[in-house]
């Protein structure tokens, strides 16, 4: 498939310190030379925002989606259902990308996304890191690779991030929407796709830098999974 228009979709619940390395890593991809004739659109879903979330996202050339959801699976949904409605209708949206608003995708996140679309994938599940900084950085890539095969062969992963995630709108609109979950959309929206027999491609290239923050902003998400995870020093 050939991608007319992208929408990137941006859950955000109080992020005004984080929104904007993630926007302008959204925009440096949007630039990347493989989208030149491709539209760009991105959807920051300011979800129940106490601090200056929305006119960050507005000053970084997001479109903003104002809500009091306090829920991630209905803040994608909805950011979805804004970029659709949206679009022009002569360059409609046939690719939806998600990430968080304390992540930074790599400069060729959404040529890679549209590259595996050009090849007939339907659904792009992709990996995060976190900072080589962090302290968690080692001990979480040991836990989080254990099932990695030996360098040069694929990794069909068995992780899900909206982080780093792609969809066909086709492939979307098949399954319904992202549900309205507090924590695990990501997963079951994958889990839905693949029910439905659309082709999903689990890979680990162009992984999401993602934030090693303790306090998570989704109760049981990635957050909560460092918070529980063994330090070097309990291993």
């Amino acid at each position: 498939m050939s991608a007319r228009t992208v929408a990137v979709v941006v859950p955000a619940h109080d992020e005004e310190a984080l929104l904007p390395a993630a926007l302008a890593a959204i925009g440096r991809a949007a630039r990347h030379p493989a989208l030149a004739a491709t539209r760009v659109l991105t959807v920051v879903v300011a979800d129940a925002c106490r601090d200056r979330t929305p006119a960050v996202a507005r000053d970084g050339g997001a479109l903003v989606v104002d809500a009091a959801f306090r829920n991630p699976g209905r803040a994608r949904a909805a950011g979805v259902r804004h970029a659709l409605a949206g679009a022009d209708a002569a360059a409609p949206v046939t690719w939806i990308a998600t990430t968080d608003a304390d992540s930074v995708v790599p400069h060729d996140w959404l040529a890679h996304q549209l590259a595996r679309a050009h090849e007939g994938w339907q659904a792009v599940v992709g990996t995060v890191v976190l900072p080589s900084t962090s302290s968690l950085a080692v001990p979480h890539r040991m836990r989080y690779e254990a099932t990695r095969p030996p360098a040069g062969t694929p990794w069909a992963h068995p992780h899900v991030h909206g982080a780093n995630l792609g969809v066909a709108t086709t492939a979307y609109q098949d399954v319904g929407s992202f549900p309205s979950l507090a924590t695990g959309e990501d997963h079951a929206l994958v889990e839905a796709l693949e029910r439905r027999g659309h082709r999903v491609l689990r890979t680990a290239h162009c992984p999401v830098l993602t934030s090693p923050r303790l306090q998570a902003r989704a109760h049981g998400g990635f957050g909560d999974y460092l918070a529980a995870m063994p330090r070097p020093a309990e291993a």
